[in-house]
């Protein structure tokens, strides 16, 4: 635990934290590579195999579905958040 910069009074506790983890995922028959926190790899993989999908299918569907300005890391984490924040069931 550690505490908010400027203020005292109050204690946040921080989840187990990794660093970026980069794999290559194909999309369209291109290698391309993506950073991410070990997190957001398993909410994939979790997501896809809830989607009967691979992660690589999800990925490829995220990829065309985000907007051009829109990185493709930047893009994966919205989408796990807004999965978690919107569960399907």
């Amino acid at each position: 635990m550690g505490t908010v910069p400027g203020r005292t009074d109050r204690m946040i506790e921080l989840p187990p934290m990794t660093a970026p983890i980069k794999r290559s995922v194909t999309i369209d028959g291109h290698r391309t590579s993506v950073s991410l926190e070990d997190p957001f790899w398993k909410a994939l993989a979790t997501e896809a195999s809830a989607r009967g999908i691979t992660r690589a299918t999800l990925i490829g569907q995220i990829d065309h579905a985000r907007p051009p300005e829109v990185g493709l890391a930047t893009a994966l984490r919205l989408f796990v958040m807004n999965a978690l924040q919107n569960p399907k069931g």
